[in-house]
């Protein structure tokens, strides 16, 4: 099939959870995929060793409705993101598979977005913009927006038209399923696992893909766009230096795999060109004569955490790569070879839980 032919009936969609404290998110991103205007063929929720969850969504599919597109299923890998969507992409029977996460909402013209950037063969995957949704009423003041991927949601300085990018915000992505399979699928080594706020599977993946595939791009589409909640204990100056600290191991870890060529590319365009302009862009703003207190006050912080942000990642990354990063060894890298693919075997029925 050539890529302009593609359309919903192509696309798998793959959501992993874990936790029934994401009930409510989990419902509202099933039914958001249920609901596009270019439906696709199925969508898969993938539980992550959690066989209660595994039933009550069951359930919450039957009762809704959902069966003849929904299926509920238990990972095959290890524990982990990774592993989820490895046995995810052994489940999917279309030649496109996207992802989104457990607490995230697809617009509805998301699916369609996504497909119509497969215009061609060369394209590998096809990304978007993720909204985030603040608690109570937006961001801390504190908070500055180059720094949205703390909470993995689109920042200041991700392009922000149709361009070629290096990776995807791995809360929407979409990538040809023979690309993964024939990459070895997510390394089970990176990736979160429950609440440890380690990543950058996504990034090591795209790397590998286009490293076999020379000349493939992976392009950001960003009316393919998709709202990402976040939640109260994810505004914490806690929570931001823990993660930011955990991007620079996680940083380390990718560019042990793939070196530090393709593993840190984005990143010296981020710290040497976006960062540097936030930074000054906040303190003239802190010394401009008509900017009121409160919002003086917002700028100061924001500069601070610029710089904070900026010199914990560092740090992070350089005790990564100074001590070694231990990246769990995957003995077996892919599960797809774990899961029938055969959509008449008993674990493959819509709606039912393997």
């Amino acid at each position: 099939m050539s890529s302009g032919a593609l359309g919903g009936s192509d696309v798998t969609v793959i959501i992993c959870a874990y936790t029934h404290d994401r009930w409510n998110d989990i419902c509202d991103a099933v039914k958001s995929v249920v609901h596009q205007s270019c439906p696709p063929a199925q969508c898969l929720v993938v539980i992550d060793h959690n066989r209660p969850l595994a039933d009550d969504l069951t359930t919450f599919v039957l009762r809704c409705g959902f069966d003849s597109m929904v299926s509920v299923i238990c990972s095959a890998g290890p524990r982990g993101l990774s592993g989820a969507r490895n046995s995810g992409v052994a489940r999917a029977r279309t030649p496109i598979v996207a992802f989104l996460d457990d607490d995230a909402v697809a617009d509805p013209d998301w699916v369609a977005a996504l497909v119509a950037g497969y215009d061609s063969d060369e394209i590998a995957g096809v990304g978007g913009h993720v909204q985030p949704r603040w608690p109570g009423h937006g961001a801390p003041g504190w908070f500055p927006s180059e720094f949205n991927w703390v909470v993995g949601c689109s920042y200041t300085g991700a392009p922000t038209v149709l361009s070629e990018v290096r990776n995807f915000i791995g809360a929407n992505m979409s990538l040809r399923r023979a690309d993964i399979v024939a990459a070895e699928g997510f390394h089970t080594g990176l990736g979160r696992v429950g609440t440890t706020p380690l990543g950058c599977e996504e990034t090591e993946l795209c790397i590998r893909i286009r490293r076999r595939e020379p000349g493939s791009r992976m392009i950001h589409q960003p009316t393919a766009a998709v709202r990402h909640r976040v939640t109260d204990d994810r505004v914490t100056l806690r929570y931001f230096l823990r993660r930011c600290h955990a991007e620079g191991l996680s940083k380390a870890a990718v560019a042990t795999l793939v070196g530090s060529g393709d593993g840190l590319a984005s990143e010296r365009h981020y710290t040497t060109r976006v960062l540097p302009r936030g930074l000054v862009g906040r303190l003239a703003g802190v010394v401009r004569p008509n900017v009121g207190m409160r919002h003086r006050v917002d700028l100061a912080a924001q500069a601070t955490m610029l710089t904070g942000g900026l010199l914990v990642t560092t740090v992070g990354y350089v005790r990564g790569r100074l001590a070694g990063v231990a990246i769990p060894d995957r003995s077996t890298p892919l599960h797809l070879h774990l899961v029938d693919n055969d959509p008449q075997t008993p674990d493959a029925i819509a709606g039912g839980v393997k």
